[in-house]
């Protein structure tokens, strides 16, 4: 009996274990992106023993997709080349990784998934354990199929009440980073729950696990229950649903991959914290809370709008394995309908998946923000990490729905960068200022 990381993992080890404890456990996926897959390739081969489990490894290209130098596109030839020599089946090219991990059914719960990125905590939002690693852990589990874990405390944040109009999951994180700090969770598991927790939407609740990991934290969880399973049976191959992609359905059961690797549908497990001992308990009632902003240069440096509220902007960002769902398109599109954003601010529109894109092609959103001025970018995370699609200049401030603002995150370390809600971006894209959406929204 225990936390829910505790949980996850004795159900994996087959008993009980406890924080401070060191196991090892299999996992079942091992993701990786084009930036991390050829320093991975690299341990593989010294390693020198051959992949235990093809239909484990799941790859994909997003970070510099296109590639937009010559060195990215070595760096592709070399995945797909790998690829072929291995004949591994799970290679996508259709969006932000994390994004479609949880589309494609890979991310269940009780699931143990590593990813050669940061933000691979994404996955605890369907109550799976999520971690990012280095290059090397990830070959070696390619060649073990298994990861060795240090058992980390939990900290449980109870989140009480309902948001104010104009208020989103972002500017709750927001002031969560705020509270705790960037090392605040450091080695934790943290444990999003409370009834604002539970009424959230799937769109909503993935913004705390992605997030945790601005915090320091080993994962962020949240316990996986109805909106969970709705999600998994409707809108992923794992719940049964066929893929958007163009693909056949094999037997009842199984789901092929885009390169013929077959994702068993699996009895899915609700697991909820035991008896929890818990680190340290933090309660919030998010009805008090307006609109946040974290500023430069680091993501805890977290102010209401209000203190920040004016400030230029150069560029306006919305994209991310945090903030560009179809729901999120949707935020803006409904602001920026009938209206023109600051002629002097480029405004760049990233979706995270292709079937987010699509989607919102087909019903109008797209259209809506192009009308108003916005770039709509192909996906992937190009601006995020400052390859390509969005870079600053020296003296430049963005205003964007990204996870992290450190210092050169977006090309130049000279640029500022700053930290919001879909609601507060398109505001700021109307003004060329940082805006409060609320007077925005109220005047609709």
């Amino acid at each position: 009996m225990g936390t829910l990381v505790e949980e996850i993992f004795s159900r994996k080890a087959g008993r009980r274990v406890q924080a401070g404890e060191i196991v090892l456990l299999d996992v079942d996926y091992i993701m990786s992106h084009d930036n991390t897959t050829p320093l991975a390739i690299k341990a593989f081969r010294e390693i020198g023993k051959p992949i235990y489990d093809k239909n484990r490894i799941v790859l994909h290209l997003d970070h510099a997709y296109p590639a937009p130098n010559v060195m990215a596109a070595e760096n592709h030839r070399k995945i797909i080349d790998f690829v072929k020599e291995q004949e591994l089946p799970h290679l996508f090219m259709q969006g932000v990784c994390h994004q479609v991990m949880l589309e494609e059914g890979f991310v269940t719960p009780g699931a143990i998934i590593i990813g050669a990125d940061s933000h691979s905590n994404t996955y605890g939002v369907m109550g799976a354990f999520g971690a990012g690693l280095g290059s090397t852990e990830i070959a070696v589990a390619w060649v073990t199929g298994k990861c060795w874990f240090k058992v980390p405390e939990t900290i449980r944040i109870e989140l009480h009440g309902q948001t104010q109009p104009g208020v989103y999951a972002k500017d709750v994180m927001i002031h969560i980073a705020g509270l705790l700090g960037m090392d605040g969770a450091t080695y934790r598991s943290v444990e999003f729950g409370g009834e604002y927790i539970e009424n959230l939407p799937m769109h909503e609740r993935i913004i705390f696990p992605n997030m945790s990991t601005e915090i320091g934290a080993k994962c962020g969880l949240i316990a996986a229950d109805q909106v969970t399973i709705d999600y998994l049976e409707n809108e992923t191959p794992a719940g049964g649903q066929p893929s958007p992609q163009p693909l056949s359905r094999g037997e009842r059961g199984q789901v092929p991959s885009p390169l013929g690797g077959e994702r068993r549908v699996r009895d899915f497990e609700l697991l909820r914290p035991v008896n929890p001992r818990y680190e340290r308990v933090l309660e919030i009632d998010v009805s008090t809370l307006t609109p946040q902003v974290a500023c430069h240069p680091d993501v805890d440096n977290v102010k209401p709008l209000e203190q920040v509220e004016g400030l230029e902007v150069h560029e306006v960002y919305i994209g991310t394995c945090t903030n560009a769902r179809y729901e999120d398109l949707e935020i803006v599109a409904n602001m920026l309908k009938g209206k023109r954003v600051n002629p002097l601010v480029r405004v760049i529109v990233t979706p995270a998946s292709q079937r987010i894109y699509k989607k919102a092609l087909q019903n109008g959103l797209i259209e809506i923000l192009m009308d108003a001025g916005c770039t709509v970018t192909g996906t992937g995370c190009g601006a995020c990490i400052g390859r390509h699609g969005g870079i600053l200049a020296p003296g430049e401030r963005a205003l964007t729905t990204m996870n992290r603002n450190f210092v050169g995150r977006m090309g130049s370390p000279l640029a500022e960068i700053y930290l919001a809600s879909p609601a507060t971006a398109a505001a700021t894209a109307l003004t060329g200022r940082i805006t409060d959406p609320r007077k925005m929204q109220k005047s609709e």
